[in-house]
């Protein structure tokens, strides 16, 4: 063993997993070494199309929008309409739900194109399975619902947020828990949630996907299983589209129900 490198019996050199499997290396065409520009990856790249795909798509619909829509237009007005009836609205009501709908139907497009790339070839994984990125939108929601309970309860929010409608003495219990479960847990647990899905799916695809070229290069007899851990990824990426499409319904609702809990005047 060299360092981290280990040579097997047959001279081939192996080097088995480290921390940095888990940091994607520079696409940067300078630096010798990959790590050390962290800035431009394939990551990243993913996140600039991301955007850029939404944008010109959206643009592009709507920059010439007919009385009886093209399937473009069709489409876009299809994902706006359903996160503004479906989740704005209905957890909002009409006022606050159109004005919120821009940003949640933004945040549902983005979120769901983002973990799309878990799933197309040569890409296969998802910026969201980088903790960074969920933790970024769950501050991001964490600003907002926090900023339009200020505005519209004044400094009164935090007392509207914290204490529940329970005797006096029971207060001293429910205030730390209503603290620690408003204003800490709900970012921590909306990053996580979409960050676990993601990188679990990824994770699954590439151990059946791997696994099966594994096997048959250990052994030719092997070869039937290794067909069986190809088609266990074909299915997989099935479930893990439908994955893709409830994580980012899931994040859309739970800031809409987050900025709901805000705005009510009660609890």
């Amino acid at each position: 063993m060299t360092g981290q490198t280990i040579v097997l019996a047959e001279g081939t050199p192996y080097w088995p997993p480290s921390v940095h499997d888990f940091y994607a290396p520079s696409i940067a065409p300078w630096g010798a070494d990959g790590y050390d520009n962290p800035w431009i990856t394939r990551i990243t790249v993913m996140l600039w199309l991301s955007v850029a795909v939404i944008i010109l798509y959206f643009l592009l619909s709507y920059r010439k929008p007919q009385l009886v829509p093209t399937k473009k237009q069709w489409l876009a007005e299809s994902i706006y309409g359903f996160v503004r009836n479906n989740i704005s609205i209905d957890m909002l009501g009409t006022k606050d739900g159109v004005r919120f709908a821009p940003y949640l139907a933004t945040l549902f497009t983005f979120v769901f194109v983002m973990n799309l790339w878990g799933i197309i070839p040569f890409f296969q994984v998802s910026p969201n399975a980088h903790i960074a990125f969920p933790a970024v939108l769950a501050v991001l929601t964490y600003v907002i619902f926090i900023v339009q309970g200020v505005k519209r309860h004044g400094a009164g929010y935090f007392k509207h947020a914290l204490i529940l409608p329970a005797p006096w003495f029971i207060q001293p219990i429910l205030i730390p828990i209503e603290f620690f479960s408003t204003f800490i847990v709900r970012p921590f647990s909306l990053a996580v949630r979409l960050f676990a899905n993601m990188f679990a799916g990824h994770m699954l695809l590439l151990v059946f996907t791997l696994g099966g070229f594994a096997m048959i290069n250990a052994n030719a007899l092997l070869s039937p299983v290794s067909v069986l851990s190809w088609i266990m990824t074909i299915l997989l990426t099935f479930l893990d589209f439908a994955v893709i499409a409830l994580q980012a319904y899931v994040f859309t609702v739970l800031t809409a129900s987050y900025i709901q809990g805000s705005l009510a005047e009660g609890h």
